[in-house]
């Protein structure tokens, strides 16, 4: 199992989380944007850096996700390309997207899409705080121990 992150606007302390993560289990941690990121050192954490443009990250992601890998992702139709694969998609809040959930949460993000392009005004979430730092931390511990070898 390897783990990616959509990391673009991946908050610091999800970074953090993952770094330590890997670490501690000797997992293959890829970071993949599209600017420099710093990662530790560390012979199990990447970062790719992929060029500008509409869903670039995704595609690079979509492209190197095999079955059985983890994406760390807030973009739900990229979550969606990776339940597909037959890997899993974890967001940053701590939410597991799965085959039951997925569709329901592509279609709800599609219809605020359109309201907001009709000038609707339906907000974005609020910033990550304390409790969705810790949700993260705690399904990302509970996904590692059920999937990830040794």
């Amino acid at each position: 199992m390897h783990i990616y992150a959509d990391a673009d606007a991946l908050p610091t302390a999800i970074k953090e989380i993952l770094f330590r993560a890997a670490m501690r289990l000797r997992l293959g941690l890829t970071l993949v944007a599209n600017k420099t990121l710093y990662t530790p050192p560390s012979p199990y954490i990447d970062a790719i850096r992929v060029g500008q443009g509409f869903d670039v990250v995704d595609a690079a992601i979509v492209e190197r996700v095999a079955q059985g890998d983890l994406v760390i992702t807030a973009d739900i139709p990229l979550a969606a390309l990776v339940i597909e694969k037959g890997a899993h998609a974890l967001n940053p809040r701590g939410e597991l997207y799965t085959t039951d959930n997925i569709q329901g949460r592509l279609t709800m993000r599609n219809l605020l899409y359109e309201l907001r392009g009709a000038g609707v005004a339906t907000g974005g979430p609020p910033p990550l705080g304390n409790k969705d730092k810790e949700a993260f931390a705690n399904q990302l511990d509970i996904f590692l121990t059920r999937h990830a070898k040794g």
